[in-house]
């Protein structure tokens, strides 16, 4: 489209009524507004701006890694599979974005050590432009923070490890 048809077709929208016309092409977006109460003439903006394609990124797939016996080695015991048995996960109820603080010159919600009561603030996940508030599901201690500040989370990942009181 050069210049000649996009003054064509101001005209056009000029003396047809109309107050907003937009005009997409492989290569073009035209926005033309027109807004006749404004001092009572007429005023005209034209918008040309090329329209690009966002580059998709790879996913990278997850690295299965072989499986290694341990009754090879009598000290590699699975003990803190056995310890972590006692502790509570709290897992993220939607996907998002993790935060450990309400605003970033305020304090952290939870830290390792903190003993939190079921109803408590322990993090924020921001999903959509809302800042959701998760509550602790139980009482207890804070013994692990499994994500990092500011890091995305999905549905049912688990989050902070606590200690039942």
């Amino acid at each position: 489209m050069d210049l000649k048809d996009i003054q064509n077709l101001i005209k056009f929208v000029a003396k047809s009524g109309a107050s907003e016309v937009k005009l997409e092409m492989e290569d073009i977006k035209i926005t033309i507004k027109t807004n006749p109460e404004e001092s009572g003439k007429e005023q005209m903006f034209v918008q040309q701006m090329p329209i690009t394609t966002i580059p998709q990124i790879p996913v990278q797939q997850p690295v299965t890694l072989p499986q290694t016996t341990v009754a090879d080695t009598p000290e590699s015991k699975p003990t803190t599979v056995e310890d972590d048995s006692k502790y509570v996960t709290i897992k993220s109820p939607m996907i998002g974005t993790f935060y450990r603080r309400p605003a970033p010159d305020k304090p952290l919600f939870v830290e390792v050590g903190t003993t939190v009561k079921k109803g408590d603030v322990i993090c924020i996940i921001e999903a959509m432009k809302l800042f959701n508030e998760i509550e602790s599901e139980i009482s207890g201690k804070i013994v692990k923070v499994l994500v990092d500040d500011s890091s995305p989370v999905e549905f049912d990942q688990p989050l902070f490890l606590v200690e039942p009181a």
